[in-house]
């Protein structure tokens, strides 16, 4: 959903990170070769909305877990090369099951290019996600810093495609010049919304599931994305930055004239499906995103580093969509996002540098949720 914000923030700073507080009794290379370690290891004592939580990945970064329809299944992004990809590529799987280094599940998208956000379609046998495979073939190159900053890259090569569960492409939804992606699916079953330059500015538009009746949904400066139905697809809860001073303006426009965005500070924003009574969610400070909505459709499940000295660690937080109750949910020194309810509203997928044995691995973890 953001050029994988993980691998990009991570393998600069988790080099300086202290191990986690929370010690447990096994390292990451015998839990790996095991996966024996308990749930209870694996929840810290404050994490109060986790009645259990199992670690579904090992090794690599791995993110972006979105549930079919009927919660049977996972479609994630992965760069774990000894699952023979060199860059993040989508890979299926059922929500039992566990990977490790030496047990990859299957590839589904083309393994070309780069690809990001993956999302199931109603039928529970197609998946839509954003791929750069028709620039190149190549993983393309990922800037990692600008004038001492953090960045993203924006591929202009960027477009969204329907594919079956087997990695056939059927479909291909946008062709715009400029960069399309981040699409996720509406719970209704009817509407896409996703991420795109085609005004020149990185903003909101929605289509139907067949890609017809595209509409801009934000039109304010400043990168709108990582957009997100509410249950009832009424609403979007998404992130953004909103340059406001000369100095910033002109700063986030020649990143974006380079293809570049600067992610460390953004706040959630939200609105109707039509774009109607926007309204910012947050004003935190540094970088509040990932958000997705609790089943309830009142409340806001989010990653930030709001309360970070020195931009890390991310933790989950949990505020009411008029803004109040804001709520820590998640306990980690390092890193926690990339939060996603299943559609029956008992399961929490999310992706933790938690039980990495304090390296870089960014893991998948499926949390029992309790209110």
């Amino acid at each position: 959903m953001n050029k994988f914000f993980t691998i990009l923030l991570l393998l600069l700073i988790c080099a300086s990170c202290k191990n986690e507080n929370h010690k447990t009794s096994k390292t990451a290379a015998e839990t790996t070769s095991g996966a024996t370690k308990t749930q209870e290891s694996l929840i810290y004592p404050e994490e109060i909305h986790f009645k259990s939580i199992r670690q579904v990945t090992y090794g690599g970064d791995n993110a972006e877990a979105y549930w079919s329809f009927d919660d049977k299944q996972l479609v994630f992004q992965s760069n774990n090369t000894k699952w023979n990809v060199g860059c993040d590529q989508m890979f299926l799987m059922d929500a039992t099951q566990t990977f490790t280094d030496s047990i990859a599940p299957p590839m589904i998208s083309t393994g070309l290019g780069r690809t990001t956000c993956a999302y199931f379609l109603p039928d529970n046998k197609h998946i839509i996600y954003a791929s750069t495979h028709l620039g190149g073939e190549e993983c393309p190159e990922t800037p990692l810093r600008k004038n001492g900053k953090y960045i993203w890259p924006i591929y202009d090569t960027y477009d969204i495609f329907v594919a079956d569960l087997e990695g056939n492409i059927v479909k291909q939804l946008t062709n715009e010049v400029g960069y399309d992606a981040e699409p996720t699916v509406s719970p209704k079953g009817d509407k896409i919304v996703f991420t795109s330059t085609r005004s020149g500015d990185l903003e909101l538009y929605t289509m139907n599931i067949d890609g017809s009746d595209v509409k801009q949904i934000t039109n304010e400066l400043g990168y709108d994305g990582g957009a997100f139905f509410s249950p009832d697809g009424s609403k979007l809860i998404f992130r953004s930055s909103r340059p406001k001073t000369e100095e910033e303006i002109k700063n986030y426009k020649d990143l974006l004239a380079e293809g570049l965005v600067e992610p460390t500070e953004m706040e959630l924003y939200i609105c109707n499906a039509d774009g109607s009574d926007l309204r910012q969610l947050t004003d935190l400070g540094n970088a509040n995103w990932s958000p997705f909505f609790h089943p309830s459709g009142e409340k806001v499940l989010f990653s930030s580093n709001f309360e970070a000295e020195r931009g890390f660690p991310f933790n989950l937080y949990l505020i009411d969509i008029d803004g109040k109750n804001l709520k820590r949910v998640t306990h980690g020194e390092t890193f926690d996002a990339f939060p996603v309810f299943s559609n029956d509203g008992k399961y929490l997928a999310f992706s933790s540098n938690r039980n990495n044995g304090g390296g870089r691995d960014t893991n998948l973890f499926i949390a029992e949720w309790q209110d």
